[in-house]
């Protein structure tokens, strides 16, 4: 199967809202570590795409959306710039999530080489991420060539709430970009 993922502008996230929101809510079910705790309504998951609005219309953020084969929405990415004059080289990966029905089909590993060489396009020299250390998200980061930065104990709580670990990832995409 080829994934196609499809860049989401600020009219495309609105009227996406709802399929985000139910990705959004199943990936964290499931027990991925996004920034979110377990019992995660679709109404505080649709808010929290709405509240993503301005920054894509302004253009510091970035967002891919991929379907399975039936058409349903089943991952996304995105990038965030930084702002900040001494930062604006560098963005930050942002929601790397796979519906998990849709795991194991090269879906976050699409999603993830579309982000990077889009943030190459756009002349971001370093993208940079943390995900929960031990969680399948590393084997990918890993996978795609993503170097590790260091582990911080204790950093935010998994869905359930235990203190967990999160591990800083770096890469140069303009680098990656070349040896395609």
């Amino acid at each position: 199967m080829t994934v196609t993922p499809i860049r989401l502008t600020a009219p495309a996230l609105r009227a996406h809202r709802d399929e985000l929101a139910a990705l959004l809510h199943d990936v964290v079910a499931d027990g991925a570590s996004l920034g979110f705790l377990a019992g995660l309504g679709r109404e505080e998951a649709a808010a929290w795409w709405e509240s993503l609005l301005p920054a894509v219309e302004e253009g510091s953020l970035a967002l891919w959306i991929s379907r399975g084969p039936d058409g349903r929405l089943d991952g996304t990415v995105g990038w965030q710039r930084e702002t900040k004059p001494n930062g604006r080289h560098r963005a930050e990966l942002r929601k790397l999530m796979v519906h998990p029905s849709a795991r194991g089909r090269g879906t976050a590993r699409a999603l993830l080489a579309e982000a990077e060489h889009q943030a190459a396009v756009a002349g971001v020299v370093l993208l940079f991420l943390d995900t929960e250390t031990g969680s399948p998200a590393e084997r990918v980061y890993r996978a795609a060539g993503w170097t590790e930065a260091g582990t911080i104990p204790d950093y935010a709580t998994d869905p359930a709430g235990r203190l967990r670990p999160t591990t800083l990832y770096y890469k140069h995409p303009e680098r990656a970009a070349a040896r395609r």
